[in-house]
């Protein structure tokens, strides 16, 4: 029983019905989460005792921060599980991701730029932690560019998979470049084993934005990968059937 529910995951008509029904549900909650959190950073919550009303900006960059690497490790995965077991799902799952992590890893440079002009005095440093983010963005955009460039969906599948999978080397990168190297970026405040250093007033909020920008991923996930199956299976039978239901 198990083992048939696993490879349901694999079929394309299940997973495109699945998809239909969960998206609702995750965008309704994304929206809940995102509306709360922002009305308790932006208003609810205090200014900094240095930042003064400046870190306000830490409710949008520090969760599309966070999304771009979580969307990349599983851009990965999805990648790696598909060029592993050849599961053409994965593949549609990975190329899904992979416009959704570079908006947010876009997201995430230029609400950094704009902290770091009023915090740094510039736009831009070449920081360990703000040069391997852009290096995310050009993984993203080599990825979607590599499956453009090849008409041959197999190929397109295998070659952007081998991609995805070695620039994952860059997500650990990310995260410790902090505490590897000296860097004007500070050092987490958050996720850390230790107690964070936030207060609840602006802790509670930046939570709810983590957890609103990962529930709507998964939302503009499942919309993604509808669209993605539909280009794949377009010649299917079963696509004619869900279409005029």
């Amino acid at each position: 029983m198990a083992w048939t529910w696993f490879h349901r995951l694999g079929s394309p008509p299940y997973i495109y019905g699945l998809a239909a029904r969960l998206t609702p549900w995750f965008a309704w909650l994304a929206a809940v989460l995102i509306i709360g959190g922002l009305y308790g950073g932006l208003i609810l919550a205090p200014p900094d005792y240095q930042q003064g009303d400046d870190f306000r900006i830490i409710y949008v960059h520090a969760p599309s921060a966070w999304m771009s690497l979580m969307v990349y490790s599983t851009m990965a995965i999805s990648a790696g599980v598909g060029l592993i077991w050849r599961i053409k799902i994965a593949h549609a799952a990975a190329a899904s991701c992979a416009p959704i992590g570079a908006s947010f890893t876009f997201a995430a440079l230029v609400t950094g730029s704009l902290w770091g002009e009023r915090m740094w005095g510039t736009y831009w440093e070449w920081d360990p932690r703000l040069t391997s983010e852009l290096i995310l963005l050009f993984l993203y955009l080599g990825y979607m560019g590599l499956r453009s460039a090849m008409d041959d969906m197999q190929r397109a599948d295998r070659a952007s998979a081998v991609l995805a999978v070695v620039g994952i080397v860059n997500v650990p990168i990310i995260h410790y470049s902090v505490l590897w190297w000296n860097s004007l970026h500070q050092a987490p405040s958050v996720m850390q084993l230790a107690k964070p250093t936030m207060p609840p007033s602006m802790l509670i909020p930046l939570l709810m934005m983590l957890f609103g920008f990962t529930v709507l991923f998964v939302a503009l996930l499942l919309v993604r990968l509808r669209a993605e199956i539909l280009n794949r299976e377009r010649a299917a039978s079963w696509i004619r059937e869900a279409v005029t239901q």
